[in-house]
């Protein structure tokens, strides 16, 4: 069987070196023209059809490459001045259920399809995700990939047991001519699942149901080539009924078999002996493939198509006005000029409301990549490299205020004051001139201004004091911020630093939101003091049963700094056995050196008395010898 999978390979690996005709169709004349596009590789199990699509890491298949390309042909399109946008989706369509691949962990495949009286089948709630560069959506495609259903059968170790489907938004707008144009684009990029034969990949229990569920898919995809190939213009049938909803695939591809698209279908085929059946059956869709005559338009923006027939019209009746100037009645000159002026007037509305639409949407979009702003399935993640500040404070609306810093200073303050501040606070406490934070070489520093209530990490500053990654300031009563610098972040994360994840911020959170608005404060020029109460009022119950959300944030962050408070008791508890043990042992110690010493000196003492004795014993000897 190993060499089966060998030829397998070897022939898409041919079949990728020969798809530069396909691939140069879809990035350069499909997407920048209008039209939506559609590639879909066909064939049985392990013929191919998902290298061919993705590749691998040494030959790159044809969906990178084509993303590649596309933006190899944005960046000279952005020179010219023309403004573009991307975004993408993945999906998988597994045992007929609809999971997105790059949403929510959360998400499941339980996605509905749906489909708009015009814009045609789509699936409710599919993520989009916006991408500037190649690199972000090479990152799209191996996040989708790693959540594939993949599964080992006999024909294919890594055999695919589902269908997915890479869809690439793709808006161009600009000025042609000192004309507006904006189009809009969808190429799909499908990999199929292939077809087998449940005795020839030994398929039993969970992977006989996906194959069942694939084959089901695959008949039905093929009765719809078949409906739609019966129906050449040329033959002079009758109208027949599309089986497209039959199954998921066939309803998501719906345009891009007969409807508005440009669609290319790529045959996978083995080229092992014994899958000759399957070769043939493959060959079979191709040809009636062919016959399918889909009804392809330039998906054009409405305002933009009403600008251009406008300008066609203002255009003839110019004509009508110099060219038939001496046959025109005077009345019906003065109706064509009237009609000129209105159209004219109409245009130019049209054009600067278009205008002004897309600055604006291009606006966004440099601002989002600039904060690192992206969709996460149902969520958005902001992934910025600018240092920022985020605000924590207990408000009840569901929004969420962030601050950029710039380099240079970044002045705070009420929006009475005389001076243009650059993030203007209000509440308690907020003076007219608060505060000012310098940014130099990514390192922030507070500067308090005189009689301004600055906490950092629930210390009162009242001179320059540098904040680091994760730090709180509360700047009056009420407006509390988190300090996020990515670029020190990335640092601690790379040299596994936890010192600044202190437990005593996450007491100052718990205390700033859940006491901040019930708390007794008073604030003088002398002192500063703080009443917490123990139990909540009644209005600040009444908000938890109204907000839901503030009552499980809060709910959250109590429970947070609960197990820190058990884990510092734990600590506590253990630090006091350690202690405790430490003074038994030097007790004992104390009193076993304290008997040893009792001990020696008995000794010395018994030593001693023996010297007496003996020193006496001699000198009574010497002197009895003295006598004799």
């Amino acid at each position: 069987m190993q060499h089966k999978k060998e030829d397998t390979k070897t022939l898409a690996v041919l079949l990728n070196e020969q798809i530069e005709l396909p691939l140069n169709i879809i990035t350069f004349l499909f997407p920048f023209t209008g039209y939506n596009a559609c590639v879909f590789a066909y064939g049985q199990t392990g013929s191919g059809k998902t290298y061919t699509m993705m590749g691998s890491d040494d030959e790159l298949g044809l969906i990178p490459r084509i993303c590649e390309e596309l933006f190899n042909r944005i960046k000279f399109g952005l020179e010219s001045g023309t403004g573009y946008k991307t975004s993408v989706s993945y999906l998988e369509i597994y045992n007929e259920r609809v999971k997105d691949l790059l949403g929510s962990d959360s998400s499941g495949h339980g996605l509905r399809v749906r489909e708009h009286r015009i814009l045609g089948p789509y699936v409710e709630g599919l993520s989009q995700h916006t991408v500037s560069n190649y690199d972000e959506i090479v990152d799209c495609i191996s996040q989708g990939n790693l959540l594939r259903t993949t599964a080992s059968t006999n024909m294919n170790d890594t055999s695919s047991r589902s269908h997915a489907i890479f869809t690439i938004t793709f808006i161009q707008a600009g000025f042609m001519d000192d004309m507006p144009s904006e189009t809009v684009s969808k190429i799909h990029l499908v990999d199929l699942a292939g077809s087998e034969r449940a005795n020839a990949t030994g398929a039993t229990g969970q992977r006989l149901k996906e194959g069942a569920h694939i084959n089901k898919s695959l008949v039905t995809l093929g009765s719809v080539i078949s409906a739609l190939a019966d129906q050449h213009p040329m033959q002079q049938k009758k109208v027949m009924y599309i089986p497209y909803r039959d199954s998921t695939l066939t309803w998501l591809l719906k345009d891009s078999l007969g409807g508005n698209s440009k669609t290319i279908m790529i045959a996978a085929l083995s080229p092992a002996d014994c899958n000759y059946g399957e070769t043939l059956s493959t060959l079979r869709y191709a040809n009636r493939a062919k016959n399918i005559i889909n009804k392809p338009t330039i998906n054009e923006d409405a305002n933009v198509k009403l600008i251009r027939e406008l300008r066609e019209e203002i255009m003839k009746l110019k004509g009508m006005i110099n060219g038939e100037k001496g046959t025109l009645k005077l009345e019906m000159s003065n109706k064509v000029l009237e009609d000129l002026l209105k159209k004219e007037a109409q245009e130019k509305v049209l054009t600067e409301e278009w205008t002004e639409k897309w600055r604006e949407a291009q606006t966004i979009l440099r601002e989002q990549k600039a904060l690192g702003l992206r969709k996460s399935g149902v969520g958005v993640v902001l992934d910025s490299d600018i240092p920022h500040l985020i605000g924590i404070h207990d408000d009840v609306s569901t929004g969420v205020t962030l601050y950029s810093l710039k380099d240079g200073d970044t002045f705070i303050g009420a929006d009475e004051s005389e001076l243009c501040h650059d993030i203007v606070l209000s509440g308690s406490g907020i003076q007219a001139n608060h505060c000012k934070i310098r940014l130099e070489n990514g390192i922030a520093t507070i500067y308090p201004n005189a009689n301004a209530q600055c906490w950092l990490n629930a210390n009162l500053i009242d001179e320059p004091s540098r904040i680091s990654q994760g730090d709180i300031l509360l700047l009056g009563r009420t407006n509390m911020f988190r300090y996020n610098n990515p670029a020190e972040a990335a640092r601690l994360r790379k040299e596994g630093s936890r010192s600044r994840l202190d437990l005593s911020r996450l007491s100052l959170i718990a205390a700033s939101r859940e006491n901040l608005t019930s708390s007794m404060y008073s604030y003088s020029d002398d002192e500063i003091s703080f009443t917490y109460p123990m139990k909540r009022g009644p209005s600040e119950l009444q908000l938890s049963r109204e907000y839901p959300e503030v009552q499980e944030e809060n709910r959250k962050i109590l429970q947070t700094i609960e197990n820190a408070l058990k884990q510092l008791n734990i600590e506590k508890i253990h630090m006091n056995e350690q202690y405790r043990n430490k003074v038994q042992r030097i007790s004992e110690e104390l009193v076993q050196l304290e008997q040893t010493q009792c001990d020696k000196m008995a000794i010395i003492n018994c030593r001693e008395r023996q010297l007496i004795a003996k020193k006496e014993m001699i000198l009574w000897e010497k002197g009895n010898a003295n006598t004799q």
